[in-house]
């Protein structure tokens, strides 16, 4: 690549994130929201998904759990993706597709909330976990790109990055993650006070 690709892939990237802007603001501020009243009811954050946006999981609930702008006390938040025995014996025993489906079974309360990461929205074990966790009355959220694909109507919320290249969704996100931390944050913040 030469300075043009990269001047010529950040636009692109700009324009999603405009277009992000444009288009997704009103559904992130019904999502925050609704994480924001998860918390305040002294409920947790369950997250979910694979590769980029299984280290996105863990990205967000550690933003989460240590701090993100402020110093606060501690929000509840999981990542499902970590617990290595656990997702290895639920792969093993039960099949891939079961590897977060049963962490939510196992550790989700009704009013807890599930954000649910998938770059195509077709994640089986993405898809089974939002399923696991609706019918245990969790809120389900599902971050995706611009398809939604099968887990966009299964969700409660979702926002979808206006984005079909998976780099520009997964940058998009990352955006979109930040951006609810700090509403979550100052939710949680202005209860503490």
């Amino acid at each position: 690549m030469n300075a043009q690709d990269f001047r010529a892939s950040i636009s692109t990237t700009v324009r999603v994130l405009e277009r992000l802007r444009d288009e997704k603001t009103a559904d992130m501020e019904r999502v925050a929201d609704a994480l924001s009243r998860c918390v305040r009811a002294g409920k947790k954050i369950l997250l979910c998904g694979n590769g980029g946006s299984a280290a996105d999981s863990q990205h967000m609930a550690t933003e989460l759990i240590v701090r993100y702008l402020a110093d606060r006390p501690a929000i509840p938040a999981i990542a499902l993706t970590c617990d290595t025995s656990t997702l290895t014996a639920a792969a093993n025993d039960l099949g891939f597709e079961q590897i977060f489906s049963r962490q939510v079974e196992a550790l989700g309360q009704e009013g807890d909330a599930l954000i649910a990461i998938s770059t195509s929205g077709e994640s089986a074990n993405v898809i089974a976990a939002v399923r696991t966790a609706k019918a245990k009355g969790l809120v389900t959220i599902a971050l995706t790109g611009e398809s939604g694909g099968t887990l966009a109507p299964l969700a409660h919320h979702w926002i979808g990055v206006p984005s079909k290249h998976t780099p520009r969704v997964q940058e998009a996100q990352l955006v979109v993650e930040h951006l609810l931390c700090e509403a979550i944050e100052a939710g949680w913040t202005e209860k503490k006070r």
